[in-house]
């Protein structure tokens, strides 16, 4: 992935501005059932006319986007946007796994971890990525909750 996709974390008052808005846009969404949802700006008097107050008009779906991004950057941790077919290679979809590159080759190569093969290079979707994430999650999940329960039939509860 290149490095224009990262944004930088936010400076300390822009941490200070996205929580703000962050708390009014989560307000916002908490009380409103509309299809969408008005955002009076303040332009700080550069209105061509007197009276005229620009009105964003947005649908919840992309305010909750701007919710998340707006968390992110009150935390200050950089950020990473990916377009949703993007496409990595066997090594970015291992960095971004936290694995090593054969052990997506090995995933690949079981049908665990979809991929198409451009010549002889391997090319995995970002959401084929997210899939197979959240399955493994889900799975982890699964497995824990299956430990859980027999530890509780064999009486080993702390």
């Amino acid at each position: 992935m290149k490095n224009q996709e990262v944004l930088d974390p936010a400076s300390d008052a822009e941490a200070v501005m996205a929580a703000v808005a962050h708390q009014c846009l989560i307000a916002a969404l908490d009380h409103s059932k509309a299809d969408h949802i008005n955002i009076i700006l303040d332009m700080g008097g550069a209105s061509n006319t007197k009276d005229e107050t620009p009105v964003l008009k947005l649908p919840p779906r992309a305010l909750r986007f701007f919710v998340d991004v707006l968390r992110q950057m009150a935390k200050q941790e950089p950020m990473l946007l990916v377009p949703q077919k993007h496409e990595l290679t066997t090594q970015e979809a291992a960095n971004f796994l936290n694995v090593s590159r054969p052990f997506v080759i090995k995933e690949i190569e079981a049908n665990r971890l979809a991929c198409r093969k451009v010549n002889r290079h391997r090319r995995i979707e970002f959401e084929e990525l997210r899939r197979y994430q959240a399955a493994q999650q889900q799975q982890s999940e699964q497995a824990l909750q299956d430990l859980t329960k027999l530890s509780e039939e064999l009486g080993l509860e702390l």
